[in-house]
C-alpha cells in the first residue's frame, strides 16, 4: 500500500548502486519519464541493472540512464536507433545485454509477480535463445525453461490513482506496466493525476493500490513522438 506521496527525486533517492530496476513502457509509451530522469541525475549511484523492452529515445525516459552511464546491465527485447547511447554501449560492450523474445519477456515478468519458479516455452528452442537452458520434449515439440524475472524496484507510468495507490493506466500504454508493478519489492508509480479514494470505478482498476509503495505525480506530462514519419503534400 501507498505509504506517502512523493517527488521524483524522493521516490528513487534510496535506490543503491546495482539494483535490479524494471522500466515500464513499450518504446516510450508508458515509459516514467520523470522518475528515470530523476534517477538518472542522482550523483554517485549507478551499475543498475535494468529490465526494460527498450531504451527510451534521445534525452527522453531511460535514454537518459544511458546517457549519463548509469546502466552495467539490461535484459530487453530489442536495441533499437531511438536511443543512441544505449545502441552505442551495447555495440562497444560497455554494458552487458540479454535479448529474449518479447513474449517471453512479458511472460518471465509475470511470473516473477505471481511467484512461478519458471516455465517453459517453444520459443527460441532450437536458436541461441536456448543456449545453456534446459529443455524438454513436450508433445513432440521442444521446449525450453525459461526463468521469472524479479526486481528490486519498479518504475511504472499509470494514467490515474487514487489516494490508496489503485491504479489506472490508459490505452497502449498499460503494456508490461502492470506485470512489472507485481514483480518487484518496492513498486514506484509515476501518474497524472491522484484523485480521492474511492473514486475510481473498482471494476475499471488495472493494478491494486496493494502493490504500490510510492506515488508520484509526473513534473512533466508531455510526450515526444519516439519514431515520426512524414511525407510530402500532394504525395501518395
Amino acid at each position: 500500500m501507498v505509504q506517502n506521496f512523493y517527488s521524483s527525486l524522493d521516490a528513487v533517492g534510496d535506490i543503491p548502486d546495482g539494483a535490479t530496476i524494471l522500466i515500464g513502457g513499450f518504446g516510450i509509451c508508458g515509459m516514467p519519464h520523470n522518475l528515470c530522469k530523476a534517477l538518472s541525475e542522482r550523483p554517485g549511484a549507478g551499475g543498475y541493472r535494468i529490465v526494460s523492452n527498450a531504451g527510451g529515445m534521445n534525452g527522453w525516459g531511460a535514454a537518459l540512464l544511458f546517457e549519463s552511464k548509469k546502466v552495467s546491465s539490461i535484459i530487453a527485447t530489442r536495441v533499437g536507433p531511438a536511443c543512441k547511447a544505449y545502441e552505442e554501449q551495447v555495440l562497444n560492450k560497455e554494458i552487458e545485454i540479454e535479448l529474449i523474445p518479447q513474449g517471453t519477456f512479458a511472460e518471465r515478468i509475470r511470473a516473477g509477480g505471481a511467484g512461478i519458479g519458471g516455465f517453459f516455452t517453444p520459443t527460441g528452442a532450437g536458436t541461441v535463445v536456448a543456449e545453456g537452458k534446459e529443455s524438454r520434449m513436450i508433445n513432440g515439440r521442444e521446449y525450453i525453461l525459461e526463468e521469472p524475472i524479479q526486481g528490486d524496484y519498479s518504475l511504472i507510468r499509470a494514467w490515474k490513482a487514487d489516494e490508496a495507490g489503485n491504479l489506472v493506466y490508459q490505452m497502449s500504454a498499460r503494456n508490461f506496466n502492470p506485470a512489472m508493478a507485481t514483480a518487484s519489492k518496492v513498486t514506484i508509480a509515476e501518474v497524472e493525476e491522484i484523485v480521492p479514494a474511492g473514486e475510481l470505478d473498482p471494476e475499471h482498476i488495472h493494478t491494486p493500490g496493494i502493490f504500490v509503495n510510492r506515488l508520484v505525480v509526473g513534473e512533466v506530462a508531455d510526450k515526444p513522438i519516439e519514431i515520426r514519419t512524414t511525407r510530402s503534400p500532394g504525395s501518395v
